[in-house]
């Protein structure tokens, strides 16, 4: 499978959590191509509103241009909605993770299976979370 189909079928897969949790979400198609900053999925349940950047991985890491995060933060601020990254490493389940716990490199952020583990959300802890 291309990694493109695989980050669309792993996007679809979230869509789907969302929608039986009677949270409505959006998938914004070709995100990543658009000339203006948009993640690949928002989410609300009316009282927050959720800007999530998805990523996939067979890897036990995955990287993320800087040019991303920074979209994903413009967004998240002119629209009010709160900044994830949804990352779904194989056989594992949706984590979540503020951006503050992406680590910085020279040109990108890197995400860690390990320390997503640890420190990221899972989907019914994110959708729950009292802010």
């Amino acid at each position: 499978m291309s990694r493109k189909k695989k980050g669309i079928n792993a996007e679809r897969e979230l869509i789907h959590l969302f929608w039986k949790s009677d949270w409505m979400p959006i998938r914004v198609a070709g995100s990543g191509s658009a000339p203006i900053p948009c993640p690949d999925i928002i989410a609300s349940n009316g009282k927050r509103n959720l800007a999530i950047e998805c990523k996939a991985s067979k890897n036990s890491k995955l990287y993320v241009n800087k040019e991303d995060v920074d979209q994903l933060i413009d967004f998240c601020s002119r629209f009010g909605a709160e900044c994830w990254f949804g990352v779904r490493f194989d056989r594992t389940e949706w984590l979540f993770l503020p951006i503050e716990h992406l680590e910085a490199k020279r040109t990108k952020f890197l995400i860690n299976m390990d320390v997503a583990k640890e420190k990221g959300l899972r989907f019914n802890d994110l959708i729950t979370k009292d802010l």
